[in-house]
This record gives structure tokens, sequence and C-alpha cells, in this order.
């Protein structure tokens, strides 16, 4: 059975998505932390990051390092925040969170933003990724 992750990246599910390539996926968390939270995916659908393929988890290093570098431009946060939980979806998913402390590291916080919130950020990022590419 496909994850949530892999019905996204195949267009069964509608996201804000960020970047991607032939090996990542990268939308905006459905509930922010904070407005940018961002998830960087493997295609390859596997449930922890240990297992998941060495050329997979460099390109979510790598694909992460450059979209945090975006988010933390257009929000002005001082952190990127990253953690891979991985308990509520049984696919390999980084978080990277725009974060003022170290409190921001907390899902309690995250809430559902509005449509317009959420493709304003997108939009913000993804020009940011771009005038850096």
């Amino acid at each position: 059975m496909s994850s949530i992750f892999t019905k996204i990246m195949k267009n069964e599910l509608p996201c804000y998505k960020i970047f991607e390539d032939e090996l990542t996926f990268s939308f905006l968390a459905l509930d922010q932390v904070n407005l940018g939270h961002t998830l960087v995916v493997p295609r390859e659908e596997t449930n922890h990051w240990m297992d998941v393929s060495e050329k997979s988890y460099l390109q979510v290093a790598k694909n992460s390092q450059k979209i945090g570098k975006a988010i933390r431009e257009v929000t002005g946060c001082p952190r990127v925040l990253t953690t891979a939980v991985g308990f509520e979806v049984h696919h390999y998913h980084l978080h990277l969170i725009p974060a003022w402390s170290v409190a921001d590291l907390s899902f309690a916080k995250a809430t559902r933003r509005s449509d317009a919130e959420m493709i304003e950020i997108q939009k913000k990022i993804i020009a940011a990724l771009i005038a850096t590419s």
C-alpha cells in the first residue's frame, strides 16, 4: 500500500510543492509549526531513515540544505531546524522548520494555515530557490 507521501508524489493528493528531482520531492507540511515548515521526502518509499539507499539519503540532505537556505532567507529565521520523526507516516521524511528558538521544534505548535498563507510562502521559497540556482 502506498504511503500518503507516495500518493502526493503521484499527484493523487494535493500539496504545496516546493521542489522535486529524480530522487526527492519536497512540499509544505500540512500542519505548520512555523510558516515555511517543509518536508523533504525520498521518492523511494522506505519506512526508516537507516534503510533508505545511500544515494536517496544523500540527495535528501543535499536538497534540504538548498531548501533550508531559501526558507531562512524568506522567513528571516536564524535557524532552520531538522528532524526525522517518522511515527505519523511510514515513509522517511525530513522536516525543515524555521525557528527562532529550540521551542520551535515542538509539533504541539503546528497549525493549519490558510490557503493564501500557504501559497504566499510557497511562492517566496520557490523564488528564493530559483534565485540561487
